[in-house]
């Protein structure tokens, strides 16, 4: 069950492939290092939810949903300040923080296994790729980049609701 949930949660990855896909100047090089980079954070994720379960008891159903609530506020609302590659990079590290608290969420409500945060990595990058080259077509390249900010970090507001409440 727990691999089915994280495949299932990653599905917000494909909104990301797509974000990152509008903006011309990335590279799908750029999308592999990001997700050589989220597997790492995967794993830290993975060892950080063992180490909290054991120093801590608390609801990790609340712990995720608040912190994809604020992750996805934080999408939507920032601004892009600085040049494309500044927007590619934060995008990166937005999609590795989601990953790793997804797979810490999910380690802790399931119990610690492998898997979880191999096959949450697998899937961020299969949907992400999906999405990237899919966006590079010339229907989806009429779509404004800012789209793709909102739909990604909606998804992960609705994410941290279904956290809380279900």
């Amino acid at each position: 069950m727990a691999i089915l949930s994280g495949i299932i949660v990653s599905v917000d990855a494909f909104f990301i492939g797509i974000s990152l896909g509008l903006q011309k100047e990335c590279r799908f090089y750029f999308l592999a290092a990001i997700n050589f980079f989220l597997f790492l954070m995967c794993v830290a994720g993975f060892f950080l939810a063992i180490w909290l379960g054991e120093m801590v008891d608390f609801d990790a159903g609340l712990f995720v949903g608040v912190a994809f609530i604020l992750l996805g506020a934080w999408c939507i609302f920032k601004r892009a300040d600085g040049s494309a590659m500044h927007s590619i990079f934060v995008a990166g590290v937005m999609m590795s923080v989601e990953a790793m608290l997804i797979t810490a969420g999910l380690t802790l409500i399931f119990g610690a296994s492998l898997a979880i945060p191999v096959t949450i990595a697998l899937a961020h990058f299969g949907y992400s790729a999906a999405a990237f080259f899919l966006s590079r077509t010339r229907y989806v390249q009429r779509v404004p980049v800012k789209w793709g900010k909102i739909i990604s970090g909606g998804a992960l507001i609705v994410y941290g609701l279904l956290a809380i409440f279900v």
